[in-house]
């Protein structure tokens, strides 16, 4: 009996979801570093794909996939373009904060 109640259900994950989402907006909020914020951010992606794929899989539907599918595709070119504008920064300066990134208007 008690075994039962141990087995997770999509509840479990989508307020897993919804934790990791929180974690990730609050580190937006909170945090200077840019690092720290593209890492949070990476994270709620990452709790939104836990969602779709819930629900996906809730639902018997592809469709939830698929959408995780260009997400994740499109996290990717964020990680290339960001971390190497994020590590362009870093190099020039000892201590880097998201309010020096106003350097980058041009």
């Amino acid at each position: 009996m008690i075994a039962a109640l141990l087995v997770p259900t999509a509840t479990w994950y989508l307020v897993l979801s919804a934790i990791l989402f929180g974690i990730g907006t609050f580190g937006v909020l909170v945090r200077r570093n840019p690092l720290v914020m593209f890492m949070c951010i990476e994270l709620m992606l990452n709790a939104v794909n836990l969602s779709f794929v819930t629900l996906a899989r809730e639902l018997n539907d592809i469709n939830g996939q698929t959408i995780v599918f260009f997400v994740m595709v499109v996290a990717a070119a964020e990680v290339v373009v960001g971390l190497g504008i994020i590590v362009a920064i870093m190099r020039n300066r000892s201590s880097v904060t998201a309010d020096d990134l106003i350097e980058l208007n041009g």
